[in-house]
């Protein structure tokens, strides 16, 4: 049986991606967008990573070693990246890892709580089985699960393309020049606590080193190789990867 709480975290979701989608639509139709919009998509990730938040790590303690293990969970880091993005001048690319978050969610949360009650069950698979569920419960699970990797090397890849905007947005001051610093540690945990990210940046750094060494530059090369050693030796703090953080 959900609980209050359980259809909070939903509806954070649903509003994220309903905002979202009217967001995008309107850019697409090349009118204008209300601001408001984009804050209550950042509203709706706020209302879902706090439950989440609350859920994993308790009551908020003020010692050390919870505000360790916060800044180690994800979902903490999601819910923090969220309030920068809410408090900050719109961006639109920086919705996009939010929006896939919340399809997935929306979808499971769809199948598993709201499907079962207008939809009838299907047939046990034993005799004295429980019923199954409806048909179209099935495939979307299965939608879901055949999705999955693939939307979150999505993720991976568009966070790297957000880093990039706002990186450029800082050097012609569109953006505050704090956001690629802030952005930069954040992608720092992710390279730490995702698989997804770490295959990301290997593919990405992999073209660019078969881009430069093919332009036959040697200035380029090596400013090129010291940039890396540089990101390397900045990024190569030892940290624990939280466990089990993976709810957003």
């Amino acid at each position: 049986m959900a609980t209050t709480q359980h259809y909070l975290w939903a509806s954070g979701h649903f509003i994220l991606l309903l905002s979202a989608l009217r967001y995008f639509f309107a850019y697409a139709m090349f009118k204008s967008v209300s601001p408001v919009w984009y804050k209550a998509c950042y509203t709706g990730a706020l209302l879902s990573y706090a439950i989440v938040c609350q859920k994993s790590l308790g009551v908020p303690q003020p010692s050390m070693a919870y505000a360790k293990k916060a800044l180690l969970d994800e979902n903490v880091q999601y819910f923090l990246l969220a309030i920068y993005w809410w408090t900050s001048k719109p961006i639109a690319i920086t919705l996009i890892p939010f929006m896939i978050f919340s399809l997935f969610h929306a979808l499971t949360f769809t199948r598993t709580t709201l499907m079962p009650q207008f939809l009838p069950p299907g047939p046990p698979a034993t005799a004295d089985g429980p019923p199954t569920p409806h048909r179209f419960a099935k495939q979307l699970q299965l939608w879901v699960k055949a999705n999955y990797d693939t939307a979150m090397r999505a993720v991976a890849y568009a966070e790297l393309i957000i880093f990039v905007r706002i990186l450029l947005g800082a050097l012609v001051f569109y953006n505050s020049i704090l956001s690629p610093i802030f952005y930069a540690h954040f992608l720092r945990q992710r390279w730490y606590q995702s698989t997804f990210t770490r295959e990301a940046v290997s593919v990405t750094v992999a073209r660019i080193d078969a881009t430069v060494a093919g332009q036959g530059n040697p200035t380029l090369t090596n400013v090129w190789t010291q940039g890396k050693g540089l990101v390397a030796r900045w990024g190569g703090s030892s940290l624990t990867p939280a466990q089990g953080a993976r709810a957003r």
